[in-house]
This record gives C-alpha cells, structure tokens and sequence, in this order.
C-alpha cells in the first residue's frame, strides 16, 4: 500500500495506517518545486513574515499487511508482499548483480535453493526512496555538476553470500556512466498535456460511472474542458508508484481518486483500477481521463499485435 501525505499530516497518517492493522515499511519522498507555500503573511513591522515553508517535500508511507510466514511464502500464496525491483530500477547502464540480489533483504529459509542462483545482468541501478520531479533535478544537477561512474569489482564471498550458503563469487559492481546527480533518482517529468488528455473531446461513455448531475443539459452529458482539481499528479510519478509494489495481473486501489492519475496510470500498464472519490465534481474528469488511457492501451496492445 502506497499513501501521500503533506508534511503537517504525515505523523497522523502513518499512526492511521497502523491502526488498520499495517505495517508501515518505508516513506517514499517525492520532492516537487511545482507546489505552493500555505503561509499567512504578516503585517505592519512583521512584514516580511509568514507562518509555514513551502512543501515541496510530499511523504508516501508505504505498508503492507503483516506476512503470513516468510516473504516468499507470502508472494507464492498470495502473489503479492515484495516490490517490483528490476521493473522499477532507475537508469539504463546495465551492470552484473550479485546472486544475492540485496543480501539481507530476505532469510536464506525464504529461498532453501539460494544457492542455485548466479549472477545476472540488470539494467539500472536499485530504486530509491527519493523521487525528484524534473525542475529539482535540474537544481541538484547545476550543484553537482557531472562525475562519472566506474565499474569495479566485487568479492561477493563475505558474510553476505555465505548467510544465502552462496558460493564465492567476483561480481561486477558501480556504473560506468555519467552526468549529473539526479541520475541516482526516479525522476518523474510531467508532460504539459498530462492534466488535461482525454477532456478535449466527449467521452465516449464506456465506463460505468455517475456523472454530476449539474454537467447534463438538454438530456445531453457535457464534458469538462480542463482538470480542475487543485493537486493533480503526474501520470509518470504514479506510473512508476503503481509498478513498484502491484503484482502481476493485479488491482489498484485508490480510495482518493482525486482526478484519477493513479487510474490512469494503472489502466496504462495493463492493472485493473478500482477509484473511490467522494467529490461528484470530479467523476466527469475522472471519467474523460480513464476512458483516455484505455484508449492509449488498447492502441498500445494492437501496435505491439497483442490483440
């Protein structure tokens, strides 16, 4: 389970989270210039003065039900408690990873045959919990500056193998590449058109949804022109979210829905989507943008000949 959260509520969503009976694993942030500062500004001789920052800082708690036994006997009963790692990797360098894969993540009883296992290639470098928008990557790059990574070997043979009974094996560790710092994080770029595709046009009334009643005229159902919900995400931020932590096949949740970015990142890799929004005002929105992204998939599926 994945929940945003501004930076005031971020304490009493995570004890929210527990009491449904989670276990709260991490927090993603994603950093945004794209916000703007919820501050009261003072007068008279305090001008100059405000009362809060600017959040461009947003927490996303990540939980999940507590196992049933160990990791891998709950990903092969239930098909879901670990996250999509080399679908999420960041960067297309391609480097050899270890056959322990990040040792200590999981007990050597949770794979009985580690031993089996050798290295492989991968493409990118281990997911972060930071995720930069494109502005702040820009800002980290012009401090950084470019460096450049060098692949250098590895002996694999400390306690990390042996605790997975490995065998003793040199592996190829770093990146040989180069730029900036933002290359060691998700960036997520926001296309200008993001917010508004699917409201250009009348919906073609496919999905099942209810529409706002103030938005039929002479029997005829009206489509919003723009997204106006104040707080729209990026579809790439919730695409990549949506990849990391739903298995294949799998359902999204989203009991705010908002404007549907998280459904119409779902529907755009092939997830089914269930969206909750108690705001009738949105439903049209929601409902133009969802019918859009089937659209792009299904157009998707019939280029790659799927279907």
């Amino acid at each position: 389970m994945l929940s945003f959260g501004g930076t005031r509520t971020y304490h009493r969503m995570v004890v929210g989270i527990e009491d449904a009976g989670f276990e709260v694993r991490d927090m993603i942030s994603w950093i945004s210039n794209k916000t703007f500062p919820k501050s009261h500004n003072l007068k008279d001789e305090w001008a100059g003065w405000g009362t809060g920052l600017k959040p461009t800082v947003e927490p996303i708690v990540m939980a999940r039900k507590p196992l049933i036994g160990t990791v891998a006997h709950n990903v092969l009963t239930h098909g879901t408690g670990a996250l999509n790692i080399d679908g999420s990797r960041i960067g297309a360098e391609v480097r050899t990873n270890s056959p322990a894969g990040g040792a200590g993540l999981l007990d050597r009883n949770s794979f009985p045959n580690a031993s089996s296992q050798t290295s492989k290639e991968v493409e990118g470098r281990w997911p972060a919990n930071i995720i930069l928008d494109e502005h702040t990557a820009g800002l980290l790059n012009e401090q950084s500056g470019v460096s450049k990574s060098t692949d250098s070997p590895r002996n694999n043979s400390a306690r990390s193998n042996q605790s997975f009974g490995l065998e003793d094996k040199n592996v190829t560790g770093g990146h040989s590449d180069s730029g900036g710092a933002s290359r060691f994080f998700y960036v997520a770029k926001a296309s200008k058109r993001d917010r508004n595709e699917g409201l250009d046009a009348k919906a073609s009334g496919s999905l099942n949804m209810r529409t706002d009643s103030h938005l039929v005229a002479n029997g005829m159902e009206t489509q919003p022109s723009k997204n106006s919900h104040p707080t729209v995400k990026p579809t790439a931020l919730m695409e990549y979210l949506v990849k990391l932590v739903t298995p294949p096949n799998g359902t999204v949740l989203d009991p705010f829905t908002g404007s549907g970015s998280t459904g119409k990142a779902a529907i755009l890799n092939g997830f089914d989507f269930i969206g909750i929004e108690m705001t009738e005002d949105y439903l049209p929105i929601i409902k133009a943008r969802l019918e859009h992204a089937e659209t792009e998939f299904a157009k998707a599926q019939a280029d790659e000949g799927l279907f």
